[in-house]
């Protein structure tokens, strides 16, 4: 494919290109199953993937499934997750995320959007990550990577993360959305960065729209 002039070509060659560059692309948080990704995305924000992988073992061992997170002490959550930062506000979410579950869906992490996000905790970017990664379903998780890159490629020119995600949703496969989410976190953090964006080495260099400024 030549250079793509229109912003659903540029997203779709981005999408192939870092398919080349990242082939083993996949979510860094750990997890065995769609509850420990719920709790361990909940941690995220605000944090690397990093951090929470050092936490949660812990926090699993203790609270492997909805109904044990659901009665745990509050205090008890806080000390664990406390590195993570702004864990008040992470506890308060993990407890009634775990509440919701067990509440309405029997402790088992639902499937489909509406339900996800009127848990807790979860809006759309964790929501996502849930069905793209756990439940092998449709989701684009857009975090600042993502509407950075997107922004700076020349894919949209919109801000808000939810409108970002619903411009991106039809230029790409549905069920190849997780990946390129992936494909552009990853290439977010290890070559287009926030402050020093390394065009020299970038492979989307010849289309992307800032790197031509």
């Amino acid at each position: 494919m030549g250079r793509p002039r229109s912003p659903k070509g540029r997203a779709q060659e981005s999408h192939r290109r870092l398919g080349f560059e990242y082939p083993d692309a996949k979510c860094e948080l750990d997890h065995k199953n769609p509850f420990e990704l719920l709790a361990a995305t909940i941690l995220s924000a605000q944090c690397t993937d990093k951090r929470v992988n050092m936490v949660t073992p812990e926090l699993f061992e203790k609270y492997p499934d909805a109904e044990s997170l659901a009665v745990a002490n509050e205090m008890s959550i806080q000390e664990i997750v406390r590195s993570t930062g702004f864990y008040i506000n992470k506890t308060k979410s993990l407890l009634g995320m775990a509440q919701g579950l067990v509440d309405k869906h029997g402790g088992v992490v639902p499937s489909s959007m509406e339900e996800l996000t009127a848990l807790p905790g979860v809006g759309r970017k964790t929501a996502n990550v849930v069905r793209s990664v756990a439940l092998d379903l449709p989701g684009l998780p857009v975090d600042t990577h993502v509407g950075r890159l997107s922004r700076r490629i020349g894919i949209t020119e919109e801000t808000d993360p939810v409108k970002v995600e619903m411009e991106l949703n039809p230029m790409v496969p549905a069920h190849e959305r997780g990946l390129f989410s992936l494909r552009l976190i990853l290439h977010g953090r290890r070559v287009c960065a926030s402050r020093k964006p390394v065009c020299e080495e970038c492979s989307l260099s010849d289309f992307c729209l800032s790197s031509q400024i």
